[in-house]
């Protein structure tokens, strides 16, 4: 719940509860193997984990000395490393990045990496289970781009999965790409569109 500050647990017989108050404005939210959960907090601008206990600690805030724009989404690596997209929306106050970028977090947690500098927007992204794939969505550029991982954790070849950005986004058990756009759209690993669902809202 960005406005409010808040990450919620529903549970599956229906319950919800708040498992923290004032989460820096948490968006893109994951979990670790150890069943840490970590989130980019945007108002916060930085990148956090938070255990099972509630203890928080901060894993990015900065890069090159200047802070973060606004954290968004993120996807943990069978290493334990981390992408994260940094955009920021609205208001352009306070700004110290050049631009909107994809960084990682090393296993380590010692370094933080600029591992993408050329896109206008990134914001969903997310990783295939063997790990050889990342997906980054350009909402800017309302495109999509399939990248090779590297065993580094650097990125090599790109290439474009489709003409749509997203905001969030997953895979299924298959490797289909769930897009949100106005509705969900849904496309193969090699880009094919296979569907799109709607839900009256936008996702």
């Amino acid at each position: 719940d960005i406005p409010n500050q808040r990450i919620h647990k529903w549970s599956v017989d229906g319950t919800l509860s708040t498992v923290r108050e004032m989460s820096g404005g948490a968006n893109g939210l994951a979990f670790a193997a150890n069943g840490d959960l970590y989130a980019c907090e945007g108002v916060a601008r930085r990148v956090t984990s938070m255990s099972p206990n509630g203890k928080v600690t901060v894993l990015a805030d900065s890069y090159g000395g200047k802070k973060l724009n606004s954290p968004n989404e993120l996807w943990i690596d069978k290493k334990g490393g981390v992408f994260f997209t940094d955009p920021r929306y609205g208001s352009m106050d306070g700004v110290e990045q050049d631009g909107f970028h994809v960084y990682y977090i090393s296993p380590d947690r010692k370094s933080v990496e600029r591992v993408i500098d050329d896109l206008v927007k990134p914001n969903g992204i997310i990783g295939t289970r063997d790990g050889k794939t990342l997906y980054v969505a350009d909402l800017g550029a309302r495109t999509t781009y399939s990248y090779r991982i590297k065993k580094s954790g650097a990125l090599g070849e790109r290439r474009k999965l489709c003409d749509e950005g997203s905001d969030g986004m997953t895979l299924d058990s298959e490797g289909n790409i769930y897009l949100t756009t106005a509705a969900v759209q849904v496309y193969s690993p090699r880009g094919v569109k296979l569907g799109t669902i709607t839900a009256g809202e936008g996702p």
